[in-house]
């Protein structure tokens, strides 16, 4: 698939997948919202799927028990698959907090590059900048991710970036090196 760049350049767009994962807080969001600007200002198409926005439009009723969670992960994975393998960068923010159902999205995918957005927790509950880890201390939230609920952390990912070490600016810096380094994208 090629793509028209702004200087009228065309360029091969490979489709695939980049999964972040990571708890509440660990800049996923942010690193996302950073890269998609990169990769228009590339000329390169791209969409993001981030886990609050499509539990309002796509998961909309589901709660966070294991099985909701599972089901909105694989939601958010089929549609990533979608894209992907319609050469769209697909990029995905959502806790996505146990291994086994990240690996079965994997699965899914032909081009897929799993990010974790690594960032102890100590440092997270500091950030809480929706106050989410205070309420769940405080049993208001229940089944909250890294406090009473399970984060499965990645065995392999192709991506650590450490949020408590780097900034949004070079955590992105170092996924698009990774891009052009494994054949992903070309600038």
């Amino acid at each position: 698939m090629t793509t028209q760049t702004a200087n009228n350049k065309v360029k091969n767009q490979v489709g695939f997948t980049l999964w972040f994962t990571g708890m509440s807080g660990a800049g996923k969001s942010t690193i996302t919202n950073i890269l998609e600007k990169k990769f228009k200002e590339l000329g390169l198409k791209n969409e993001i799927l981030d886990g609050d926005v499509v539990r309002t439009h796509l998961s909309k009723g589901l709660g966070f028990s294991k099985e909701d969670r599972d089901a909105n992960i694989r939601r958010i994975g089929y549609v990533a698959s979608l894209l992907s393998r319609n050469g769209v960068i697909t990029i995905t923010a959502a806790i996505s907090p146990y291994l086994n159902i990240r690996q079965e999205v994997r699965e899914m995918h032909e081009n897929f590059v799993e990010v974790y957005a690594k960032c102890p927790l100590e440092v997270l509950e500091s950030r809480d900048v929706k106050g989410l880890y205070k309420k769940a201390r405080a049993g208001e939230i229940k089944q909250f991710t890294g406090i009473s609920d399970p984060y499965e952390e990645p065995t392999n990912p192709e991506i650590i970036v450490e949020t408590n070490k780097e900034t949004p600016d070079e955590s992105t810096n170092k996924i698009i090196t990774w891009l052009k380094e494994n054949g992903y994208i070309e600038i």
